[in-house]
């Protein structure tokens, strides 16, 4: 069911009473709503406002319920009930809410509380007796009046009737003040600690029949000092019953020396995580919680405004390292990184100057007050403050630390003002903020004004002025726990004075006592967790306009911030923990690429129209003789070398970052295949005529026929090598995008940002193996066509009639290749300068191409009107005898070879008939004997020779030069 709990503006009570009773109504309707009395409410049941608002009447057996606001109780019925003759229940008793004194004075330790004029709670009116147990009396008024929610006097308690001080037996204490050094504390722990002592003292219910008495000596915040006066309260009368250092470093000492001396240690002033360790230190107390307690504030501060990146300066002592290596821990498993942690003995400058190389912005720094004027000082000299910067300080430095006089630095007050702004604070709650009262009856106001009133100088200028509640309380605690083991308040005990060095007994009962306490102090509540360790809230404060103001408090116990809003920040808000590096990516100028792919757009269109050129007159024979196959297919590879400039260009600005890898492989595989194509069947060209034309005797049966296929297999094995070669480069270490980082730019605007330029490429693994594979393959290529294209310059041949143009072309195009590949590599950086020289390289190279070997064949064609083929131009004009010179030469070439057949067979008849001749002589010299010689003395006569044989020679002859 739901409840409404209508709470309304002051309202006159009804007139029948107070309690706002109606006349009753008789009729069957119900009864007549009820209105809430002053400063409450009415719960009406399973309506809603509006409901209420809009009935007159309620139905009968329907239940409301008085509530009452604040303070207050409700007096009279708390609940009615509509009965069946339309009246309320107890109609004659009003209900009312009236304020409540507090139930505190209800009770009284050590005595009783009688109560008269009304019944619990106590109301308006109401008197309370307050009467003490035997053995006690009573501190205060005995009788207190309730009036408007206030009691008239303040409350008493009972004291135990004290032993006077004549007889009272002296409990000492031994206590050293850091009265200067690093941390001047017991300049107001001192007048704390007097106070509390006189305090305890004048209570008669503690310790009734012990005085405490303090010795003390001034330690400097020095172990070499602190260890000389500790010696003396070891071995001096009167025996110590307790130990009371302040500083860390002297309470370390004197802890580790406490337990071979059965003493019990308390100490007001030590931060250091290191004395939570109870295996070496088992007597140790403090009302001063562990400076691990600021590293959770810390934390939870770094993950409330996002910082990730911090960085530390520690003074190189015990406490802070300890609190560091604690923060590490925790900060650690919040995800947050120590960028970078310095440590200094005595002169942080070179460390300030890392923090300021290494661009550090959120900074813990753990020092002393003495060390933080001349840490400051150098970060005044660094510029390392301002909107871009936080520091983290401890808050127990004087409220004016920065500006008391220093003479170890050289900065003035006004710089070291200006240094400090905005940095936080996190402080240990040792002022309880609520005004309650404590176990001292004083609040923690009154206990500041009594202190002050103490104190030879302003507080702001006394040192250990925040903690000196710890320091009143910490008397307290002591004397709480001395109570205790003594049997104080009429309960068996020890005797105190029975204690002495070598007494394990007393000392276990004191720890025991020490253990279990809790109370609440001006610091707040006090109560010690299992090493010893103050357990307290945290107050965060940040340094405005030259004071401190709280910002916030944080109890890691439950994990709760409470956070005021009251935060300022010079820039307006917190700064970044570093640098706010804004990646930026370089792409390539669209001017520049729109230029270019117009360029490479008519490039193709060239292309297009150059190989439908040669295929439409491929019948004609001047196209014929240039081998119009092997000119389409340069074609056709020029067009996919200029549609290579289009992915060339194309970089983040046009597609996302899934598409970047195959956009990478559309410019490999078209420049490569394009290569192939174009250069290819170019370079099969003038092999070829090299191959043929430059062997004089050699290669002769090569020139009497061109087999048009094994060009096509050239063609075809360089385009085969380049697919096999992309093909495994794709497979086994495929291109894909990777990132180019340039160094930091600064904006011209003074904002905390940097611009890290990036740029896309296209690459793989082992990109530069891949490159030097294709690179040298094909730049020897390159070399071996310019070498080819220089010896044919000079040839002249039917079979390929343009390969002097082939070899302008391949000339052309290993120039630029060789020239812009490097020049590319070295200018991968500069998008636009790189995709400059490699665009314009592939164009102008592919439009030289194209020009070179097809513009002659047009311009032929259209000023000669050759566009017959050789059978159409032979029944033209009955014969196949042109007049150019490439066709009297290819007469001229099969006439020779028609007269070398003929030389050939006459050579053999030659042979045949001498081998004829010589068999006859052979015949005829063994018929007849030899001729006798002749008479004229000439030589002997022969045969005649044969009519063939004479005429041998000059038919040679003739037939040579016919």
């Amino acid at each position: 069911m739901l409840l409404l709990l209508l709470l309304l503006a002051p309202l006159f009570l009804c007139p029948h009473g107070a309690g706002g009773a109606q006349t009753p109504n008789a009729t069957s309707e119900g009864c007549q709503i009820i209105h809430p009395p002053w400063e409450g409410g009415i719960r009406y049941r399973g309506l809603t406002r509006d409901q209420v608002k809009a009935i007159n009447f309620l139905p009968v057996d329907y239940e409301i319920e008085y509530v009452c606001r604040g303070e207050r109780e409700v007096v009279g019925p708390k609940v009615r009930k509509c009965l069946a003759n339309g009246s309320w229940t107890d109609m004659d008793t009003p209900s009312r809410c009236v304020r409540i004194c507090s139930k505190s004075y209800l009770t009284l330790e050590n005595g009783k509380v009688f109560l008269t004029g009304g019944d619990l709670p106590a109301l308006d009116g109401a008197r309370v007796d307050f009467r003490c147990d035997p053995d006690f009396h009573l501190v205060g008024s005995s009788r207190s009046i309730c009036s408007q929610g206030q009691w008239s006097t303040p409350k008493p308690h009972c004291q135990v009737n004290r032993t006077p001080h004549s007889e009272r037996r002296a409990v000492y204490i031994g206590a050293l003040f850091p009265m200067s050094g690093g941390w001047p504390g017991g300049q107001a722990c001192q007048p704390a600690v007097e106070m509390a002592l006189e305090d305890v003292n004048s209570r008669r219910d503690i310790l009734p029949d012990y005085e405490l008495k303090l010795i003390h000596h001034d330690s400097k915040c020095d172990p070499g000092q602190a260890t000389k006066y500790l010696y003396e309260l070891l071995y001096n009368d009167p025996i110590k019953i307790i130990l009371m250092p302040g500083c860390s470093s002297v309470s370390t000492l004197v802890a580790e020396a406490a337990r071979m001396w059965n003493l019990i240690v308390l100490s007001y002033g030590s931060s250091s995580p290191a004395l939570s360790n109870r295996q070496r230190f088992p007597t140790f107390f403090r009302t001063h919680p562990s400076a691990t307690l600021h590293n959770p504030t810390r934390v939870k501060l770094f993950e409330k405004w996002g910082w990730k990146k911090i960085a530390t300066i520690q003074q190189t002592t015990e406490v802070f390292t300890s609190t560091l290596d604690d923060l590490e821990e925790r900060v650690k498993e919040a995800g947050i990184e120590i960028t970078f942690r310095q440590s200094f003995f005595s002169d942080p400058a070179v460390p300030v100057k890392n923090l300021k190389r290494q661009d550090a912005r959120i900074i813990v720094g753990l020092f002393y007050e003495t060390e933080a004027r001349k840490v400051f000082c150098e970060v005044y000299k660094e510029r390392l403050f301002g909107k871009k910067y936080v520091w983290f300080l401890i808050g127990w430095y004087a409220d004016n630390w920065f500006k008391i006089y220093d003479p170890s630095i050289n900065c003035t007050v006004d710089e070291m003002t200006e240094a400090v702004e905005g940095h936080i604070t996190t402080e240990i709650v040792m002022l309880n903020p609520a005004n309650t009262r404590s176990i001292s009856n004083m609040t923690s106001q009154e206990f500041v004004e009594k202190l002050t009133k103490r104190l030879k100088r302003h507080p702001e200028e006394t040192g250990g002025f925040q903690e000196a509640p710890l320091a009143y309380d910490a008397i307290w605690a002591l004397a709480l726990a001395l109570n205790k083991t003594s049997g104080g308040g009429g309960r068996s005990g020890v005797r105190l004075e029975d204690f002495n060095y070598n007494n394990q007994t007393i000392t276990d009962q004191i720890y025991r006592a020490m253990n279990s306490s809790s109370f609440e102090g001006v610091s707040g509540h006090v109560v010690f967790d299992a090493s010893g360790s103050r357990m307290a809230w945290t107050l965060i404060e940040q340094l405005q306009g030259g004071s401190y103001k709280k910002i916030g408090y944080y109890d890691s116990t439950k994990d709760d911030l409470s956070w005021s809003k009251t935060d300022k920040w010079i820039g307006g808000s917190p700064p970044a923990d570093q640098t706010l590096v804004i990646k930026t990516f370089r792409f390539l100028s669209q001017k520049l690429f729109i230029s270019v792919s117009v360029l490479s757009s008519l490039g193709i269109v060239l292309a297009v129209v150059c190989l439908s050129f040669n295929i439409y007159n491929s019948h004609v024979r001047y196209i014929q003789n240039s081998q119009p196959n092997l000119n389409n297919l340069t074609a056709v590879g020029c067009s996919l070398a200029l549609a290579a400039v289009f992915p060339l260009g194309l970089d983040g600005y046009h597609i996302g970052r899934n598409q970047f890898p195959f956009v990478c492989q559309a410019r490999l595989w078209l420049l490569g295949l394009g290569f192939s194509l174009g250069y290819g069947s170019m370079f099969t060209k003038i092999w070829w005529v090299h191959t043929v034309f430059t062997k004089k005797e050699e290669k002769k049966e090569w020139r009497k026929t061109l087999e048009p296929w094994k060009l096509y297999a050239t063609v075809g094995l360089l385009v085969g090598m380049d697919v096999l070669t992309l093909a495994i480069w794709q497979i086994v270490d495929p291109l894909h995008r990777t990132i180019e980082t340039f160094a930091k730019e600064e904006p011209k605007e003074d904002i905390d940002v940097s611009i890290l330029p990036q740029l896309e490429h296209c690459s793989s693994r082992k990109m530069n193996t891949w490159l030097g594979i294709f690179y040298g393959y094909k730049g020897l290529l390159l070399l071996l066509g310019i070498f080819l294209a220089y010896e044919t310059k000079s040839v002249s041949t039917e079979k390929i009639n343009d390969h002097r143009a082939v070899g302008m072309a391949i000339y052309n195009v290993a120039v630029l290749c060789l020239i812009t590949a490097p020049v590319t590599m070295i200018l991968s950086s500069q998008q636009d300068a790189a995709f400059a020289f490699a665009s314009l390289a592939i164009v102008f190279s592919s439009y030289i191409t194209l020009v070179v070997l097809f513009v002659p064949k047009m311009r032929r064609l259209i000023t000669r009107g050759e566009w017959q083929s050789e059978a159409q131009d032979t029944m033209k004009t009955g014969s196949s005898t042109n007049n150019n010179e490439e066709e009297k030469s290819r007469l001229l070439e099969k006439e020779n070879r028609e007269l070398e057949k003929i030389i050939a067979e006459k050579e053999e008849r030659v042979s045949e008939l001498r081998h004829q001749l010589q068999s006859r002589q052979q015949l005829r010299s063994r018929r007849h004997p030899p001729t006798p010689p002749d008479p004229s003395g000439g030589l002997p006569r022969g045969p005649p020779e044969p009519p063939d044989r004479l005429s041998c020679d000059g038919s040679r002859v003739h037939l040579l030069y016919k």
